[in-house]
């Protein structure tokens, strides 16, 4: 059976599923250097990257498409291809240009006893000249079902607890029970949506907008989690949190504004420094969820000793890390795509429950497009290079590497297939990987580890393949790797085992040369755009001397120097 999700909106993807096996998922920003988050706005491209894999449309069994929505006009003016009906909702889109009105799924459930798996059966896709029946999913559906179907507790057979949030929904607890394949709603953790956090960041040190309204910016969350390392926790600011919080609230989707401006009122001429105060805040939410996560498992007899963690939110490792720091869970997972990149992943897993009983997809992170491997700019040389050499260079050069190989990960992290590898033993290479990239200093780079290594390293080290949880760097390590260490002494770290051979191969034989089993690693890409598609567009950008692919190093005749 053949499945293909679609997710049209922001974060736009194409994925397919052949007999519970993912074949595919293919993020629109991650081709032809399109910019981050890039919708689908004609099914133009989904005909196109069906066609690049050899796949008729006639041929797929069932398509998905996850469902979109919102209550008020800050929702609309977000997608203002939507239009929110009662009982379905409708997106404008194009078929190679020509304008149709498609029928989609909702947001999320409208009441605590409906179903998470609530199908809608339309006609209606078109596609090129043929038209197809389809069925589609609520979104909040899509990122639950996603987390669960990849994590290792479907492998196995296990229940487990999945908590999402995501922008546009409060924090909410589900638990899937595998013997009945059903999942069961068990209500908010308080109501609170994820883009607060963004929200309210937007009225406070860089990230400031003008007047007293900002919007939903999804580039903003991963900034403000490295930009509160300058800060310190005030706890006396909670009490202010706490009472706009219980005396304050009006409607989810506009509270973000109304929190910050009332905050803002209490604490005038008080002195807070900004950092001080978004560090205060996160801390609040933060606390918040753990203490709120732990009375709703207690009241529900802690059924499950798993959890899986999804949504927009699910991408701050300091709130996954507090979780998995409880003594709540045995394990905790979150999937590489836990916003939207994993959206279409999750229509069409809701197909597969749906439509064959099977919980469980058999999957690759590194199932995103292939490299292409075409000819660079001018001015570029190359020759073969193998890892143990490309090891060798990295630690004498002591120069960032663009490293693209095979398939592009799935998700926002780049996790070694479209990354700018370096050398961690200088403090400086921190500042030359933001200053190329041209991001601000304060951002942290992230560390690659073998996952046999990392407990000796890190703290606490344990594997965390996807880059998704915090890591202390051990005192004995810290004036081997400084790089990699971020402000207030933690790292997002990446554990490689044998999923990435070339990746695993070149950390062994780095740790050959120089002893240390860590390379830094950030992602490669334009400002404001997704990962690099091929050679040429690495070597255009033009920040680095070296580009590695598939064997082949590309080298810049006029080098640049590195200080």
């Amino acid at each position: 059976m053949i499945i293909c999700g679609l997710k049209l909106t922001h974060d736009g993807a194409v994925a397919l599923i052949e007999d519970g096996k993912l074949v595919f998922s293919i993020e629109m920003e991650k081709l032809n250097n399109h910019p981050r988050y890039k919708d689908i706005e004609d099914t133009k491209d989904v005909l196109d990257i069906l066609t690049d894999y050899g796949i008729d449309p006639s041929t797929i069994d069932y398509f998905a498409i996850d469902g979109w929505g919102g209550d008020d006009e800050e929702a609309l003016a977000v997608q203002p291809r939507l239009k929110v009906m009662k009982d379905f909702n409708t997106l404008s889109i194009s078929n190679h240009g020509e304008r149709f009105e498609l029928k989609i799924g909702q947001y999320e459930e409208n009441s605590k006893t409906d179903n998470l798996l609530k199908e809608w059966s339309f006609d209606g896709l078109k596609i090129a000249d043929q038209e197809f029946s389809y069925t589609s999913y609520l979104h909040a559906a899509g990122h639950v079902v996603s987390a669960y179907c990849t994590s290792e507790f479907a492998k196995k057979g296990e229940s487990s607890y999945v908590l999402v949030w995501d922008g546009g929904m409060y924090p909410r607890l589900y638990y899937f029970d595998m013997v009945e394949k059903k999942f069961e709603n068990l209500g908010p953790i308080f109501l609170l949506i994820g883009n607060i956090y963004t929200i309210f960041s937007q009225h406070f040190g860089p990230f400031k907008v003008n007047g007293n309204f900002a919007k939903d910016n999804l580039s903003i969350a991963g900034k403000v989690m490295a930009y509160i390392a300058l800060g310190e926790v005030k706890r006396e600011l909670f009490t202010y949190f706490d009472e706009i919080y219980n005396n304050d609230y009006t409607h989810p989707m506009g509270f973000g504004n109304v929190f910050a401006n009332k905050f803002k009122e209490r604490i005038q001429g008080m002195g807070y420094s900004d950092e001080d105060i978004l560090c205060t805040f996160h801390a609040f939410l933060e606390e918040m969820l753990i203490n709120k996560l732990q009375k709703k498992i207690q009241r529900h007899k802690g059924k499950s000793r798993n959890l899986c963690i999804a949504g927009g939110c699910a991408l701050n490792i300091k709130w996954n890390s507090a979780i998995r720091n409880t003594d709540l869970f045995d394990t905790v997972y979150v999937p590489p795509f836990p916003n939207d990149s994993g959206s279409a992943i999750g229509a069409a897993c809701c197909a597969m429950i749906q439509k064959t009983g099977q919980s469980y997809l058999d999957w690759s992170v590194y199932s995103g497009p292939d490299v292409i491997q075409n000819e660079p700019a001018e001015g570029w040389v190359h020759r073969d290079c193998s890892v143990k050499e490309l090891s060798r260079l990295l630690f004498e050069s002591n120069e960032p590497i663009v490293l693209l190989n095979g398939k592009a990960e799935l998700g926002p992290r780049a996790l070694g297939n479209r990354s700018i590898i370096a050398s961690p033993i200088s403090e400086k290479m921190k500042n030359i990987l933001n200053d190329i990239k041209n991001r601000e200093d304060y951002r942290p780079v992230s560390p690659i580890c073998l996952e046999e290594k990392a407990k000796d390293v890190f703290k606490p080290g344990i594997s965390d393949p996807f880059m998704l949880f915090d890591h202390e760097v051990r005192d004995e390590w810290k004036e081997k790797i400084p790089a990699v260490i971020h402000l207030d002494g933690t790292a997002r770290l990446q554990t490689v085992h044998d999923g990435n051979r070339i990746l695993r191969e070149l950390l062994e034989e780095f740790e050959g040369v120089s002893e240390i089993p860590v390379l830094c690693n950030t992602s490669a890409n334009f400002k404001g755009t997704g990962f690099f598609p091929d050679v040429f567009s690495a070597s255009k950008w033009d920040k680095v001397n070296y580009i590695w692919c598939n064997h082949t190093l590309y080298e810049k005749q006029n080098k640049q120097i590195f200080s």
